[in-house]
């Protein structure tokens, strides 16, 4: 049959089948050979715009998703996607706009809820992100998950770490840009301030461990002084960086408590940079380090800091922040001596410098 609106219908067809399958590209050009038969079909638009915005195609997706919530304006699905996308390109107060749209056809929807929820977190609304964040919950959105967000925004004592699920979902997505956003956009400066003191030593290092090693800006840093270099992170795509690096001799997809209880004695350095912003309570992983430091080494560290009233907190940033009493705790409980410590920045946020604890221990 060559009538175009059957066609059209086979190729919509097609395209759902490939969308819930996962296969995003194939369904992308099902769509568009839909769209090209039945231009203006809002069923039609609306998928494709969700197609494109589930391949991170924000901008491209704007457009195909505007145009169905004009044509069908009471499509929930299309008006969340409209808002990912409307997010994803920091126009906040239009993205706002389309998740209440979204709601107001459907209040159940829990994925608007949260996405809201993490905007209002982004903005500084903090009352109105735990409201959205309580709704998702209640609606039955993934509570370990959701737990973390609300303890960022209510001040609630914080989990002692995060989804592992998080970190590894934030980092995998980060990865392609990570090196050029943190340089540029944040102007990161933790690895180069936490490797200067070691450099300035110049002490050699028969075996550096890498923890949350990430793209590599510390391994290539150490790399000099270093006769072995191990890398550890819970990213794939991340540890690829590492690997186009060529200064590790070994890289390992693992998180950095586990891998750490697995492993024998042998490291005489080991590495932390802006890792534990990301793990939360220290003392396991405090215990692991004096166990594989070999006598004389050094546990080079950074963290964001909080109050020495608390040990730490979970910031509306999503991450943690520790107080220095509660890291000079640690290091005397697990029998470190303090070498050396200082407080600098390691980074910018809004242009405004974002100072941490750079900790040396032995």
């Amino acid at each position: 049959m060559n009538d175009p609106l059957h066609q059209a219908r086979e190729h919509f067809r097609a395209g759902v089948e490939h969308f819930e399958a996962g296969r995003l590209d194939a369904a992308l050009e099902c769509f568009e050979a839909a769209l090209a038969l039945a231009p203006g079909r809002a069923s039609v638009l609306a998928n494709l715009g969700i197609t494109l915005a589930g391949l991170g195609r924000w901008a491209e997706a704007i457009d195909p998703l505007q145009r169905a919530t004009a044509s069908d304006a009471r499509d929930a699905d299309a008006w969340l996607a409209l808002g990912r996308c409307r997010a994803q390109l920091g126009k906040s107060d239009d993205a706002l706009d389309a998740f209440d749209h979204a709601l107001a056809i459907d209040a159940g929807l829990a994925q608007a809820w949260s996405e809201r929820g993490s905007l209002l977190r982004e903005l500084g609304r903090l009352d109105e992100a735990r409201e959205s964040y309580e709704r998702a919950l209640a609606l039955g959105a993934d509570r370990e998950l959701h737990r973390y967000y609300l303890a960022s925004v209510s001040g609630e004592r914080a989990p002692a770490a995060p989804p592992r699920a998080y970190v590894e979902a934030l980092f995998e997505q980060y990865a392609g840009e990570f090196d050029a956003h943190l340089r540029h956009a944040l102007r990161y400066r933790a690895p180069e301030t936490l490797v200067a003191p070691l450099l300035r030593d110049a002490r050699r290092y028969r075996s550096v461990l890498d923890l949350g090693c990430g793209s590599g800006l510390c391994g290539a840093l150490i790399r000099p002084l270093a006769d072995k270099v191990c890398g550890v992170d819970l990213s794939e795509a991340m540890l690829a960086q590492a690997r186009a690096r060529a200064v590790y001799d070994e890289l390992h997809r693992q998180d950095i408590a586990a891998f750490l209880a697995e492993s024998a004695r042998g490291a005489d350095l080991v590495l932390a940079a802006d890792v534990f912003i990301y793990v939360g309570e220290l003392s396991g992983v405090f215990a692991s380090v004096r166990r594989v430091l070999v006598p004389g080494g050094c546990f080079a560290l950074t963290v964001e800091l909080c109050a020495d009233s608390e040990d730490l907190r979970l910031l509306p940033s999503l991450r943690y922040a520790h107080s220095r009493a509660y890291l000079l705790r640690l290091a005397r409980e697990h029998g470190f001596s303090l070498r050396e410590s200082f407080v600098a920045p390691l980074r910018e946020e809004q242009r405004r410098a974002v100072d941490g604890l750079y900790l040396y221990l032995g």
